[in-house]
């Protein structure tokens, strides 16, 4: 599930929730898509992710690059273990640049 703030300010604070596979790897993008042109800036809070599989990776690496070819930040927080397990899999958690605290699991 996505749910996007617009604030006054231009930043975007998307919250993403729940299971994030192929069945709502469509909802997600176009729940993107509505809102990136009216952002300057976005923040994705990911604490509540339970799973996440490489077709909602997909959305956010493309979210990604949109937002960096619009010349605007884009930010991603409090990664919950289903995500930093697929960030840790492709070897890619340098590329969103945020910082990741891992659990001591």
């Amino acid at each position: 599930m996505i749910k996007i703030k617009n604030k006054r300010s231009g930043l975007c604070e998307v919250t993403l929730e729940g299971e994030l596979t192929i069945y709502e790897a469509a909802d997600l993008k176009q729940g993107f898509e509505k809102h990136i042109d009216k952002c300057k800036a976005m923040t994705v809070d990911l604490s509540n992710v339970s799973e996440m599989d490489t077709a909602c990776f997909q959305v956010l690496l493309a979210v990604k690059r949109e937002c960096v070819e619009q010349q605007k930040e884009f930010t991603m927080n409090s990664h919950s273990p289903a995500v930093l397990d697929v960030l840790e899999l492709f070897n890619i958690g340098s590329y969103f640049g945020d910082p990741l605290i891992l659990s001591a699991e």
